[in-house]
């Protein structure tokens, strides 16, 4: 199963050898002096040594994530995946860094690798503890495209784009693992393997990945981590790709592991496996799919939370049914112990990195790189005079004597899903005041509403309690205490939070009664989340939208009403209580007075990673939440010198903002030292040079259908958008200037195994110091395929004092201009002229150069052999699938009339016969025929493809051909739904 293991693995010294016989009996000894306790041993001697001592039942009970002790063997219990995604998570208290989004804004791999070797120190720090959830197999990093910035886990990934996911990735991973040579501090995985970038039904909907899309972009993102060994192994993802789920993709053996120079240990995703009989409904039962995930290349099953004994049962049938053999376990647990021994587990003093205490976690160190690594994360979008002149940032602390700092994010710091526990928090609010110091004033409050929801009946308005644990929420008050009182946090579309003003906990609901008792919104269902529904009369309804309303359990919508004995319940929308709106306090006006009086105001707004989009809920809007936009535009009339704070997980379409707003600031949640860091850059003591990795666009307009994989078609992301962004790739301003000169080259030619080096001089033109990212773009000029407008090839995160020149060199290889050549299936590097662009941005572009290429021409296309049906250069009303539930592609047919074009065949002088594989599941007969030119071309030939049953069952069928000769672009078109996986014109 482990394909191109052996040889290089053993050259490595750090493989595993091959399996040993199935009939292999367990050896047997004492404990002490076993030699898969040896250090001195080479860890495949050590592995094949405990392996050759387990017994069949124990290597299943491995193959769970919640692997048992063996303590005949002296063998700890053993637990897979660490949440590590920026910081370590669900352990308690931890450092906490900006969020993956915000990791990569930095452009600086150097500086992530020390990010991932606090957090690789961290986790062997709690291994004094080992809290609840512990282990040192890290779920991180996550590559996963950030193809639309609608996608509810974008904060999760680093970038639209593969190259720069790929360098960030590898960087974090190297840092995780630590750097010696044969141990690991730290097992980070990769995830999720492949094309996981929605969250609508995640585990039945289906990435369709042409070839290319599949090889240049999408595959491209996890190949440098995995090359570089800077991780041990991939999570597989819950969706299908091309009709077959990702959790028996039989690339993961086929592909992935020959990407790899060490072994890997591969995973599936959380309750994954069952998926594949409850959903997916791809095979039958759990025995046959468990099986078909271990032979495709999975290692380690993730399901039933602590409960292995599903696995272990299914796993155990299907050895005895003959579904997989001994050598198959032998195999994957081969991959686990390989990964145990080389975190040093069965060494006798724990191996080199056993011994990093517990005072690493939330060091002094890891503090300071927390608040660097945010403020380098944060992207300054737009600086301008306002009227009056003079650019509003930085601020001068000299000057500014009183700042109005507001907003809904101003004096919160809001974590994910994935995040640690704060250790402490530095609101945005703390941080300006911080930087002030006593001769500064900052004013102003959060800018939200308090109100009191009084019964229109009654007059008896909704009260919480008082204390730290709140109170069960009833109708008692008369809206006078702040029992009464509610703070409302917008955050678009109807939905709010409560907050109560008698102890700032937020109002919840725990499938019994609501209670203020929460810290802030979260869990998997964000059960504070409520809708002030207005009636005719002016009055509101509450409605409970804590059960998320993209999905059915909870059934009809529910609405609040108080009970004879006062208490809070739910009931349908015809018998909820109808509540007049006290407003206590008027947020916007609070805001609108401090900012009036302020020589400088300062809006934090944005997004809540529980509420606007996250795990298992995409965005339904990239607006900012409407209460929050007429903020901004309040305190922009009150004072022209404004600056809008921006803190969201992705990409937000404030096009208003852009036009008005006279300067704009970007971050992610960036953890706890967010306010430390903004004040940083607002004050000019950090010159910003965070940049943008993923397009902001305009509208939801420019966006095509969520569920569109194919980016090269649909020209998705910077590489192949044509409109006209409100932010680039790679955007970010600075407090200083540069200026670059002409880019130059190494040579104007490169042969298609060779490199050169692009250099440019970069002056600082500026008075202030500061960092520029200086980045590398090409173009080709013509070629056989549809290429990119625009690629990242290389950049660089570089200082310059004031004033200062250097000379960056940027290295660019012949690889690194290659693509999927789909009619040979392998990667080509084209002979043409290639435009070498160096700017400041993908728009931003300050030098051109050209450079021509020695490569090869794609030559025509030869159907005489068996070619591929998925192998087309362009398609409509087609879907690319499994052709049988263990490996291949075909193309199904999903519209009548659709079609698929080979372009550019060279049909010699004369092809005489069509012969296809093809499979169709409906009654009747349908035809399958061969056009020249255009899919209502010149018929050639067509075929009658009958009915055969099942959708995995093919048949050849064969059609005589006429006039097929000389170059064409070849249409294969189908009468109606059918599948076809090779053919052939001969």
């Amino acid at each position: 199963m482990a394909l191109g293991l052996a040889v290089p693995l053993a050259a490595a010294g750090t493989g595993l050898a091959q399996a040993a016989p199935a009939t292999a009996r367990p050896r047997r000894s004492t404990r002490a002096g076993h030699p898969f306790r040896d250090p001195a041993l080479p860890f495949e001697k050590r592995v094949e040594d405990l392996l050759g001592r387990l017994t069949r039942k124990e290597k299943i009970s491995l193959l769970h994530q919640y692997q048992p002790a063996i303590p005949r063997l002296g063998l700890k219990p053993f637990r897979t995946g660490s949440e590590a995604l920026h910081g370590l998570a669900w352990l308690g208290k931890a450092t906490v860094f900006p969020q993956a989004l915000g990791l990569a804004s930095t452009w600086n791999p150097a500086l992530i690798e020390r990010v991932g070797t606090a957090v690789g120190d961290e986790a062997r720090g709690f291994q004094h503890e080992r809290p609840k959830g512990w282990g040192l197999n890290l779920w991180a990093p996550v590559v996963n495209l950030l193809r639309d910035p609608r996608w509810g886990r974008n904060e999760e990934g680093y970038s639209e784009d593969p190259y720069l996911s790929g360098v960030i990735s590898t960087a974090y991973g190297t840092g995780l693992q630590g750097d010696h040579p044969q141990y690991l501090k730290t097992a980070p995985t990769i995830k999720h393997y492949l094309a996981n970038n929605t969250e609508k039904n995640r585990s039945t909907s289906d990435s369709v990945l042409p070839p290319r899309a599949r090889h240049e972009y999408y595959q491209a993102a996890f190949r440098p981590a995995l090359r570089a060994d800077a991780v041990t192994g991939v999570m597989t993802s819950y969706n299908l790709v091309n009709g077959r789920p990702a959790t028996v993709d039989p690339g993961l053996d086929e592909t992935v592991r020959k990407w790899a120079g060490k072994d890997l240990f591969n995973v599936t995703d959380a309750d994954a496996p069952n998926n594949l009989i409850k959903g997916q409904d791809y095979y039958p039962t759990l025995a046959e799919a468990d099986a078909a995930a271990l032979k495709a290349g999975i290692d380690s099953f993730t399901s039933d939370s602590e409960d292995s004994s599903k696995t272990v049962e299914a796993l155990t049938t299907a050895l005895e049914k003959g579904l997989i053999t001994e050598a198959d376990l032998d195999t994957a647990v081969r991959h686990i112990l390989g990964i145990r021994c080389r975190l040093g587990e069965f060494d006798p003093d724990g191996g080199p990195y056993g011994k990093i205490p517990a005072s690493v976690v939330d060091s002094p160190e890891h503090r300071a790189l927390a608040r660097r690594t945010a403020r380098e994360a944060i992207v300054l979008l737009k600086n301008e005079p306002p009227p009056g002149g003079g650019a509003v940032l930085p601020l001068d602390a000299r000057k500014t004597a009183k700042v109005a700092v507001v907003g809904s994010l101003a004096d919160t710091l809001y974590t994910d899903w994935y995040s640690g526990s704060l250790p402490y928090g530095v609101t945005p609010r703390e941080g300006i005041a911080a930087r002030l110091g006593a001769a500064g004033e900052v004013t102003g409050g959060e800018g939200v509403d308090r109100i009191a929801l009084k019964n229109a009946a009654t007059g008896a308005c909704l009260t919480a309690g008082s204390g730290a644990e709140g109170a069960v929420l009833t109708e008692s008050g008369d809206g006078s205490s702040t029992e009464a009182q509610f703070d409302v946090f917008d955050w678009g579309e109807g939905i709010v939070t409560l907050r109560s003003a008698a102890n700032a906990k937020y109002l919840g609901y725990d499938g019994k009664v609501f209670r203020n008792d929460q810290e802030q919104p979260g869990g998997w269902f964000v059960q504070q989340q409520f809708v002030l529904e207005k009636q005719a009369d002016g009055a509101r309804l509450v409605r409970y939208a804590g059960y998320e309303t993209l999905t059915d359990w909870f059934g009809d919508k529910k609405y609040l009403k108080a009970g004879e004995d006062g208490t809070v319940t739910l009931v349908t929308k015809q018998n909820a209580t109808s509540y007049q709106v006290e407003t206590v306090r008027d947020g916007v006006a609070e805001a609108v007075e401090a900012a009036r009086e302020a020589d400088a105001a300062v809006v934090v707004v944005g997004t809540m990673p529980a509420i606007n989009g996250r795990e298992d809920h995409d965005r339904t809007s990239m607006a900012l939440a409407e209460g929050q936009a007429a903020l901004v535009k309040a305190v922009r009339r009150a004072n022209p010198r404004t600056v809008v704070v921006l803190e969201t997980s992705y990409p937000q379409t404030v096009t208003w903002e852009q036009e008005h707003i006279p300067a704009l600031v970007w971050t992610t949640h960036a953890g706890q030292e967010t306010g430390n860091a903004l004040a940083d850059v607002l004050f000019g003591d950090h010159n910003p040079a965070g940049r943008l990795t993923q397009t902001w666009y305009r509208s939801e307009d420019d966006l095509p259908d969520l569920l569109e994989y194919d980016i090269i078609k649909a020209d998705r992301t910077y590489l192949y958008f044509r409109g006209d962004p409100l932010y680039p790739f790679g955007h970010g301003l600075s407090y200083s200037t540069f200026r670059y000169g002409r880019p130059r080259l190494s040579s104007h030619t490169l042969e298609r195994d060779g490199a050169v080096t692009v250099s440019v001089r970069v002056t600082n033109t500026g008075s202030r110091d500061g960092d520029e990212v200086v980045q590398l773009y090409t173009r080709r000029r013509g070629s056989r395929d549809k290429q990119p407008l625009r690629q990242l090839n290389g950049f660089e995160r570089v200082r310059l004092k004031a004033g200062r020149s250097m000379t960056v060199r940027l290295k660019l290889r012949a690889a690194d201009l290659a693509h999927w050549d789909v009619t040979r299936g392998r990667e080509v590097v084209e002979s043409g002229v290639v435009e070498v662009r160096v700017g400041a941005s993908s728009s931003d572009i300050r030098g051109r150069t050209t450079l021509r290429v020695r490569g090869e021409k794609i030559p025509p296309r030869d159907l005489s052999q068996t070619t591929r049906a998925a192998s087309f250069d362009d398609y409509r009303g087609v879907r690319l699938v499994d052709e049988s539930k263990e490996r291949g592609e075909a193309v199904g047919a999903v519209e009548d009339r659709a079609w698929v074009l080979f372009r550019d065949a060279d049909l010699g002088r004369g092809a005489g016969k069509l012969t296809a594989r093809v499979a169709r599941e409906g009654r009747g007969s349908g035809t399958l025929t061969v056009r020249l030119g255009s899919p209502r071309g010149r018929v050639i030939g067509s075929a009658e493809v009958p009915g055969t049953g099942d959708r995995y069952a093919y048949k050849s069928v064969t059609a005589r051909l006429r006039g097929a000769r000389g170059r064409h672009d070849v249409y294969l078109v189908f009468s109606d739904e059918m599948r076809l996986s090779a053919f052939s014109l001969r």
